[in-house]
Order: C-alpha cells, then structure tokens, then sequence
C-alpha cells in the first residue's frame, strides 16, 4: 500500500479511484463498512481503491488540553488500513489552514485536483471544509455537477441494536470491558511503544516485564489484563500469551502510569524493540500490597487465571 501526505502528489496510477474519507479513529467495524464499499466501487470499474483520512485528529486541533483520547495513534491506523486491502491512503495534515478551507475548494483541488475522484464513500455524519458546512448531502449534490459518485453510509449498529462509535469503545475500555471493546473493532484494543528499560523490580521478584509508557496512548481502567503480546514484525508478528499491569504501581509509589508485559514462557531480550499489546480480558483493578511476598502471591494468581481466560480463545489478534 502507498502513503501520501499530500493530495497533490499522487501517482498516475492511483488517479481517478473511488475513495473513502474519514478520521476513523479506531478503524472499528463501522469505519470497515465506509471503506469496503469503496472497495466494492473500485474493484467494479478497475480503478485503485484509496482512503483519504487526517494527521492529527482534528480533536487534537481544536481542543489541545484534552487528555489522549485516540485508539488508533497514526501508525496503527495505517497498519490496520492496509490489512483490508486498500491500494493507497493519504494522510492529510491536519491544521488551521485545512480547517478554513471552504467546501468547495475542498472538493475541487483535493477530492477532483488531487484524486480525480470517481467515486466518493464516507459515513453520513462525516461534515468537512469551512465551518463544517461539506456535508454527505453537498457532497452528493457536487458528485452531480461534476459527475463523480457518491455514497453514504448510514450508522452500523451491532447485534444487540446499538450504534457501533468511537466514543462507545472509548467507554467501555474505561468501563475495563476490553472484550466489549474488541467485539466492536473487530479485534482487540492494542496499545504498543517501545519497550524502554525500568527498574527490573519484575526481574528481581521472578516475573520479568517489558514497559512500554503510554505517552500519547489512551488510558484505559487502571488494572491487570490478560494480553497477547508480540515484537511487531507486520505480518510475521509472533504473539505470545501474557499478563500486564497498566497503572501507578502503588506498591512501589510509582509516579506516572506504565504499561507492564510479563509474556509467558518467555526470556528474549526485547530492549528497544517495538512491542504490541492486545488488551484481551480484565482480571482485577490495581492496589497496594503489603510487602513483596503478597505481590508475588497474587502476582501468580493473576497469571493462572489470565493463562485460563486466554485458553478460552475467543478473541482473535489484529492483523
């Protein structure tokens, strides 16, 4: 798949698509059902297939102190993009000058300019241009002036009747409903960094970890998971079963949260490497223990129990 980072600089080749456009925060299954009909489109008429989308999220433009929110940061997105089969993607950067620009020009430089769109999918609350007056409406209205297709996508709501968000998934990973979560983006939360050096206390007490800060990751419930966790090599990514605690460690009076990866029947030296982490089941909320001694003890118990909850399987791991 090819990135853009600018309308105006696509190739030859993927000119005169159908497109999809949107932030899809997430990608979840509802964000799935605007991009796949521009698949559809595409392989119909033999065009390339594409996704228009935005660097930062627009949220982070207009509101700068809110705390992070995203469950896709950009590389995640991209990656999860990809494994739908999409041909390119183009990463516009979002700021006050796209902010202002009007509808019109929008459409005319970038959606016609850049893409020669032939075809258009986006959900029908997706509002873009000046004063967010480029609605699915307009955008029907223009498709019919200067003869490009469009289509848009009503909400998709899931089995039991409800609107399938963003901010639903949001909820329920502050709810600790990991599953819930990942029911609705079609795999599990994941949140992934660096692995960085800590205190080896985990080392020291038996249950060697891998930390990851979560800088810019959103913060779900503070407590232990059960995880699937790999080095990400793409494709290749093996994935080990585990167990982590995302939080303070109160009984070390930690200062800033941390994500702690204990992978089972593990002992590679992942140092630096890039680690994913896939939130599969909530076990216990975090809390101070009384020594080292109780740590280890319950540290065995959550890992028993995350090794039982994961052999259930029914959960499968992002691509």
């Amino acid at each position: 798949m090819r990135i853009y980072r600018h309308s105006g600089e696509i190739a030859a080749q993927h000119k005169g698509g159908a497109i999809a456009i949107g932030n899809f925060d997430g990608l979840h299954l509802g964000h799935q059902k605007v991009i796949n009909p521009a698949g559809i489109a595409a392989r119909a008429g033999n065009v390339p297939w594409g996704v228009l989308t935005f660097e930062p999220h627009p949220r982070m433009l207009f509101d700068k102190s809110a705390p992070p929110f995203r469950l896709t940061p950009f590389h995640i997105k991209v990656r999860q993009i990809e494994a739908l089969g999409v041909d390119f993607i183009v990463v516009l950067h979002f700021d006050q000058q796209l902010a202002r620009m009007p509808a019109g020009e929008f459409v005319e430089t970038v959606l016609i300019g850049g893409f020669g769109a032939r075809h258009i999918v986006s959900g029908h609350e997706f509002v873009f241009g000046h004063k967010r007056l480029g609605t699915a409406d307009y955008l029907a209205a223009r498709g019919a002036e200067m003869g490009f297709g469009t289509e848009s996508i009503s909400e998709v709501r899931d089995d039991s009747g409800e609107i399938i968000s963003s901010t639903r998934i949001r909820q329920y990973l502050f709810d600790a409903r990991p599953a819930d979560a990942g029911r609705l983006l079609g795999h599990p939360y994941e949140i992934e960094g660096r692995v960085a050096h800590g205190d080896e206390r985990g080392r020291h007490i038996g249950f060697p970890t891998a930390n990851i800060e979560l800088d810019s990751n959103m913060r779900p419930a503070l407590g232990v998971y059960a995880i699937r966790a790999g080095i990400d090599s793409g494709a290749d990514t093996v994935w080990h079963d585990g167990v982590a605690n995302l939080g303070y460690r109160p009984t070390f009076d930690g200062e800033r949260p941390v994500l702690e990866a204990h992978l089972f029947d593990f002992d590679q030296d992942i140092y630096g490497k890039h680690l994913r982490v896939a939130l599969i089941d909530f076990l216990r909320a975090e809390r101070k223990f009384d020594g080292i001694d109780a740590l280890k003890a319950q540290i065995k118990k959550d890992c028993q129990e995350a090794r039982n909850r994961l052999a259930a399987g029914n959960w499968k791991t992002a691509s």
